[in-house]
């Protein structure tokens, strides 16, 4: 606008009528507190995981919940009312393991189980811990995942009077910090572990030998900690009987398959905003994670390969319609890049450095190792953060990759994922606890067992009226001539 340049007006009417509305300086602090207030609005009513601007380390603050108790460490406590609302919606989708809190707290078959736990900090997780507290655990947590944990969430648990050591963007040395809080603590001794990942068993067994052997069980949900497991069995290093829930078929079959199916588009659009259709996409693993990750894009339109270790999984990507690669071979021409194996180095500095500009590339395995993130910490590249969870790694020439949650787990880092599959897992793991903890002396070795057929079936059988389905009965000559009983469903021990 020209200096000097004066508004003209028809008749002094319209010119009345245009000054009931602000000037140039009200109509900015019209537009500034309307912003103001629909921020607050927001922050109010939605999560706050992401909305503190309190840049204070949790590990620096001294909080004390409604019951006056301190035996806690989290963003902040004042959030509990927040996270109560999102474990009440995620309530609402978990209703087998409801059933389950429902059927079994008269029992309590849980009454002196001190459990420390270490998995993602969800509200979905939170309606787990607090079925075992309701079926009579102690409970003490952490998080296995520095960036998935929901503030909220972890304020609702601690103001319940769980001991909880978990916030969001905690530093490597606040993620060892808080399984140690969890662990070594005065007048509480740990008798169970649940681990998603591992570490809480790594550090107990390497920091508190006296403690793992007087475990009474371990469950571990990923492939990642069952390996871990699978090694110190190997070696004659595990003195307690460990339950495999990850290779469980309720896991691989809803959790692995249909949860990664919904939330790897879920995270990608939140972080990136791409349109799929027509994209380049190299999928690295064919299991069940891999599965559900190709069906999604497919089903989008991306142009989908794999490429896979297993000449069997390979063979079902072919059955599939996918075109099975090495990774170097297509690594200059795709655009994203996605990791599905819970293995090490299966993305390299040299294939990251032969990627095309604008390459997308992250992980949905469980372990932050798939991708080499640590080669890319070094002075001749820039990294430049772009949004939360966002990061550009820059080339001296100009190149920039995509990386998103540093190589960390996609969906929960960048995400969430379906409470429903999460309650089938979730269901599994409080059944594998209750069956260890119950356990007649002799039952279980020093060794890792896969969940009971039986106790897969009881857990989709929990869960089949949320459809309305009803299972056809076998006659007696049927059931004879196929060599089953018809002893009805599965119970758990505490049932028998």
């Amino acid at each position: 606008r020209k200096q000097g340049y004066q508004l003209q007006f028809a008749s002094q009417e319209e010119k009345q009528e245009f000054s009931k509305f602000p000037t140039k300086t009200g109509r900015r602090s019209l537009s500034r507190s309307i912003s103001q207030s629909s921020t607050d609005s927001y922050s109010s009513a939605a999560s706050y995981t992401d909305s503190s601007d309190d840049e204070t380390s949790p590990r620096e603050k001294t909080q004390v919940n409604s019951k006056g108790s301190s035996d806690f460490c989290v963003k902040n406590v004042k959030q509990a009312e927040f996270g109560r609302r999102e474990i009440e919606i995620a309530e609402q989708d978990m209703s087998a393991l409801i059933s389950l809190r429902k059927r079994a707290q008269g029992e309590k078959p849980l009454a002196g189980a001190k459990v420390v736990g270490c998995t993602h900090i969800t509200a979905q997780t939170a309606v787990l811990i607090e079925t075992l507290v309701a079926l009579g655990a102690q409970c003490r947590w952490a998080a296995c995942n520095i960036y998935s944990t929901q503030n909220e969430v972890a304020a609702a648990l601690a103001e319940t009077g769980v001991a909880v050591f978990a916030w969001k963007g905690e530093s490597e040395d606040d993620f060892w910090w808080c399984i140690d809080r969890c662990v070594n603590t005065e007048c509480w001794q740990a008798n169970m572990i649940l681990d998603d990942g591992g570490d809480l068993t790594h550090w107990v067994y390497k920091k508190y030998p006296s403690v793992f052997k007087k475990v009474r069980g371990i469950v571990e949900e990923s492939v990642t900690g069952v390996h871990r497991l699978y090694q110190l069995s190997k070696a004659g290093k595990l003195c307690v009987p460990a339950m495999n829930v990850n290779d469980s078929v309720t896991k691989q079959k809803f959790d692995n398959l249909y949860c990664c199916r919904e939330s790897i588009l879920d995270g990608l659009k939140r972080t990136t905003d791409v349109m799929f259709g027509g994209k380049q996409v190299v999928v690295c693993g064919y299991g069940e994670v891999g599965k559900g990750c190709c069906t999604a894009l497919k089903a989008l339109g991306a142009i989908v390969c794999v490429t896979e270790i297993d000449p069997i999984c390979a063979l079902q990507a072919c059955m599939d319609g996918f075109k099975v690669v090495k990774l170097n071979e297509v690594v200059r021409q795709v655009d994203m890049v996605i990791t599905c194996t819970g293995n090490k180095n299966v993305v390299t500095r040299e294939q990251l450095d032969r990627m095309k500009n604008g390459c997308i590339v992250c992980n949905m395995g469980h372990s932050n190792t798939e991708i080499d993130v640590a080669s890319l910490r070094t002075p001749e590249l820039t990294w430049e953060r772009v949004r939360s969870q966002v990061d550009h790694v820059i080339w001296p020439d100009g190149k920039r990759v995509i990386l998103l949650a540093e190589g960390r787990l996609l969906n929960l880092s960048c995400s969430t994922v379906p409470s429903f599959v999460l309650s089938i897992t979730a269901t599994t793991q409080a059944l594998a606890l209750i069956e260890l903890y119950n356990a007649p002396d002799g039952r279980y070795r020093q060794d890792v067992y896969l969940l009971p057929k039986k106790m897969d079936e009881y857990v989709a059988s929990l869960h089949l009226p949320n459809f309305d389905a009803h299972l056809t009965e076998l006659s007696d000559e049927q059931a004879k001539y196929m060599g089953l009983n018809k002893n009805g469903p599965f119970k758990p021990n505490y049932y028998r």
